[in-house]
C-alpha cells in the first residue's frame, strides 16, 4: 500500500502540468500511465500565448519557446490564390509578450515536461493502470495494476482523471459525456514539403467542401497537414493512406509533398462532461471535454484546467481554504469548455458544410469579408485574443468580485507593454498578490505587510490606462494569475471581507496543519 496527496491518472500534457504545479506547491503526487512510453507522434502542436504566460510560474517559458517555432502569421487561400494575410505579431503586440502561436509537437512537449518533473523528484510510473477506485472517509482508495501484473492499493486524498477522451475515471464515476461525433473523416499528416506556402506561416486552403490546413513546425520545410477525406474513401477508413486523400486543396497551395513521416485518420467529437467533480475525484483535460481542433485550443484548455485545479487542491490540502473552493473548478472550467465547444463547432461546421450555397459562402463571400475585416487592426487583435485564450475569464465565479477601469473580477490581468518593468513578471510566483498601478494607500500597504501578502506597485503611465487599468485601484491576483478582486477604492476592508466570506487564509507553505494523508 502507498499513500499520496493526489493520484494523477494519465501522463499527457494535462496530467504532467498538474503534477508539476502541485509539486511546485509542496504537494506530494503520484502520476501513472498505462502506456510503456510517451507518445512518439507530434499530435497537438499549438501552444497559445496564455499557456506561455502561465508557464512562467515554473520557469518553462523560455525553454519551450526555444524548442518550438514561432508562427507569426496566418493565410487564407481560395482556389490557388492567397486572399488574406493576418500578422499575429502586429495583432498581439499590445496584448501579450508572446504575440504568436508557438508550434511545438506534443511528443517533444511531453518529454520536456517529464524532464522537469523528474528534476523535481517525481517520475511517471509507466505500464501502471488504474483498475478500480472508491471513495473512503479519508480520501480515495485506488487499485493499481503494476508492470509485473501484481496489484497494489494506493490511498490518496484526491484523484485526478487526466486519462483522455475514453477516460476510465469518467466511466467509473458515471459522469455523462453528452455531445456528438461529426460525420466527416479527417486526416493528419506530418510531411516534408516545398513550395510557396512552405514559408514558416500557417495556411488554410478552401476548395469547395475540400480544405486543408498547413501548420509549420520544426525544421524548414517541415509541416503538419490536416484535411478532409473525401466521401468515396470513407468506407475504407481503417486502410486509408496519404495517397487516398484529396490533393486538390494541397496543390492549390502550390505544395509538393516530398515525404510523409506520419499519417492517421480520425473522427472529430464535440462533448463536455456533465460533472467535473464527484467527491474527491476530478476530471481534467480531454477526460472532461473534447471538440474540433479548430484554433488549436484542445491541449491548451487541458493545461488551463490543470493549473486552475492545482492551486485550489494545494490550498485545501494546506488547510488554507475550505473544501468549497474545489467546487469553483467545475464552475469556472465547465463554462469555458461549453463556450469553446460551441464556438469551434460553428467554425468546424462552416468549414466542412456541403452544398452549393455553403461552397459559395466559403469560397466567395468569406474571403471578401476576411480581406476587408482584417485590414482593421482591431479585428486582427480580437482574433488574436480569442485564439491566444487571453480573453478567457471567470465572470460568474464566486471567486470574482468588482471592477476597476475596464478590468473585472475573473479577468486575466492585462499586460502593460513598454520599456518599464513587466507587470506580469511578479505573476511567476504561485501566490496571492496585490497590484496597484499608481499609488497605494498607506492603509493598504500596512494591511498587506501585516499579512505577508505581496504588494506590487507599478508607476502609472499612459500604457496602464490604454490597457484598461484604473489608477490607484486595488487588483487582488489569485495564485493562477487571474484577477480575484478589482476595486477602485483601494480600501483593505474589501480584501478583508473577501477572504472572510470565502474562508480563505494566507500563509507560508506548511504554516498550517494539513488534513488527510499529508
Amino acid at each position: 500500500m502507498s499513500k499520496t496527496d493526489v493520484l494523477i491518472v494519465g501522463a499527457g500534457p494535462t496530467g504532467l502540468v498538474l503534477a508539476l504545479w502541485l509539486q511546485k506547491q509542496g504537494i506530494t503526487v503520484r502520476i501513472i500511465d498505462k502506456t510503456a512510453a510517451p507518445g512518439p507522434t507530434s499530435r497537438a502542436m499549438a501552444v497559445q500565448a496564455r499557456t506561455l504566460e502561465l508557464y512562467r510560474q515554473l520557469g518553462l517559458t523560455e525553454e519551450v519557446i526555444a524548442a518550438g517555432l514561432k508562427n507569426p502569421a496566418a493565410n487564407l487561400w481560395v482556389k490557388g490564390k492567397r486572399k488574406t494575410h493576418i500578422e499575429f505579431r502586429d495583432a498581439g503586440a499590445e496584448v501579450s509578450p508572446f504575440p504568436y502561436i508557438l508550434m511545438f509537437p506534443q511528443d517533444l512537449h511531453e518529454r520536456l515536461l517529464i524532464r522537469h518533473l523528474e528534476s523535481a523528484g517525481c517520475r511517471v510510473e509507466r505500464q501502471t493502470e488504474l483498475v478500480d477506485f472508491q471513495e473512503t472517509a479519508q480520501g480515495v482508495s485506488a487499485r493499481l495494476r503494476l508492470p509485473t501484473g501484481e496489484e497494489q492499493v494506493c490511498d490518496a486524498t484526491y484523484l485526478a482523471g487526466c486519462d483522455g477522451a475514453r477516460s476510465f475515471v469518467r466511466h467509473k464515476l458515471g459522469a455523462g459525456f453528452p455531445g456528438g461525433t461529426y460525420e466527416q473523416i479527417f486526416y493528419v499528416a506530418d510531411v516534408q514539403i516545398t513550395g510557396e506556402a512552405a514559408n514558416g506561416e500557417m495556411h488554410i486552403s478552401l476548395e469547395t467542401s475540400d480544405f486543408v490546413a498547413l501548420f509549420p513546425y520544426g525544421q524548414p520545410g517541415q509541416g503538419r497537414l490536416i484535411g478532409t477525406v473525401k466521401d468515396e474513401s470513407a468506407e475504407r477508413e481503417s486502410t486509408l493512406t496519404f495517397q487516398d486523400v484529396s490533393s486538390r486543396a494541397i496543390e492549390s497551395l502550390g505544395l509538393e509533398v516530398q515525404k510523409v513521416t506520419w499519417f492517421s485518420t480520425y473522427r472529430v467529437h464535440h462533448r463536455v462532461t456533465e460533472s467535473y467533480r464527484s467527491g474527491r475525484a476530478f476530471l481534467v483535460g480531454d477526460a472532461a471535454h473534447v471538440h474540433s481542433p479548430a484554433g488549436g485550443q484542445g491541449m491548451n484548455t487541458g493545461i488551463g484546467d490543470a493549473i486552475n485545479l492545482a492551486w485550489k487542491l494545494a490550498a485545501v490540502l494546506k488547510n488554507l481554504a475550505p473544501d468549497a473552493l474545489l467546487d469553483t473548478y467545475q464552475t469556472e472550467r465547465m463554462a469555458f469548455a461549453r463556450k469553446l465547444v460551441s464556438t469551434t463547432d460553428r467554425v468546424f461546421s462552416f468549414m466542412t458544410a456541403d452544398g452549393d450555397f455553403a461552397d459559395f459562402a466559403r469560397t466567395q463571400i468569406m474571403p471578401i469579408f476576411a480581406r476587408l475585416a482584417f485590414k482593421l487592426g482591431s479585428v486582427q487583435e480580437i482574433m488574436f485574443r480569442v485564439l491566444s485564450q487571453t480573453t478567457l475569464s471567470y465572470p460568474d465565479s464566486p471567486l470574482s468580485q468588482g471592477d476597476a477601469g475596464k478590468v473585472h473580477g475573473g479577468d486575466r490581468l492585462p499586460w502593460v507593454p513598454g520599456d518599464g518593468a513587466d507587470n506580469h513578471a511578479p505573476l511567476s510566483a504561485i501566490t496571492w498578490q496585490v497590484h496597484v498601478y499608481g499609488s497605494p494607500t498607506d492603509e493598504l500597504r500596512a494591511w498587506c505587510g501585516a499579512r505577508g501578502l505581496p504588494l506590487h506597485v507599478v508607476p502609472w503611465s499612459k500604457a496602464c490606462a490604454e490597457a484598461g487599468l484604473a489608477r490607484d485601484a486595488t487588483y487582488l491576483l489569485r495564485p493562477d494569475t487571474y484577477v480575484a478582486i478589482a476595486d477602485s477604492t483601494g480600501s483593505p476592508d474589501v480584501l478583508e471581507s473577501y477572504f472572510a466570506r470565502l474562508g480563505l487564509r494566507l500563509g507560508e507553505p506548511g504554516a498550517h496543519p494539513r488534513p488527510g494523508l499529508a
